[in-house]
């Protein structure tokens, strides 16, 4: 007899998205607004402001990011593997 407590995952909670796609397209985005705020911060000081919306995208860091990505994936296969049949 086993029992299987559900446990809420903090890094699934705060970092994974709906989908690896989404999470892939959020990653881009904020590569292209951070990689945009640093070519553009030679022009004005102002365009480093273009950091703060892919560091929200990101949902923190890049690593942030990663981690969330692994989770989503992580997720995928947990939810694939209980739905064989047994």
């Amino acid at each position: 007899m086993s029992t299987t407590t559900t446990e809420p995952d903090p890094v699934q909670d705060l970092f994974a998205s709906s989908s690896v796609t989404v999470h892939v397209v959020r990653g881009l985005i904020g590569l292209v607004l951070v990689v945009a705020a640093f070519a553009l911060a030679a022009q004005t000081a102002w365009a480093l402001l273009l950091a703060v919306p892919g560091v929200i995208a990101w949902r923190g860091c890049p690593t942030c990011w990663t981690l969330g990505l692994i989770a989503t994936i992580s997720r995928g296969r947990i939810s694939a593997a209980c739905d064989l049949p047994r």
